[in-house]
């Protein structure tokens, strides 16, 4: 690992550390989960039932074929809001299951 110097950091230290671990992958899985719960708000949430991130895809299984349909014609949109949010081009596709 890396000797850092007082002109670092902790965020920086933090983010090296989690670079050189491989423990981003993991970290953006538990980000992406939190942000949908936020951005869609306590009724979506509700409907939520599994939320996974695989290879840019986020999978949501909804318990509910009436929010899924209203989802679907905002897909586009959703993703755009859930990338800014977090601050990074991590989600390209969403499938509603």
């Amino acid at each position: 690992m890396k000797r850092f110097n007082d002109d670092y950091s902790i965020s920086d230290v933090m983010k090296e550390f989690m670079k050189t671990n491989k423990l981003e992958s993991g970290l953006d899985i538990v980000n992406v989960k939190e942000t949908w719960n936020k951005m869609m708000g306590p009724a979506i949430k509700n409907y939520t039932s599994a939320i996974e991130l695989k290879k840019n895809t986020l999978y949501i299984q909804l318990s509910s074929s009436v929010v899924k349909q209203e989802l679907e014609y905002g897909k586009s949109k959703i993703i755009t809001m859930l990338n800014e949010e977090l601050g990074k081009e991590l989600i390209k596709e969403i499938v509603f299951r």
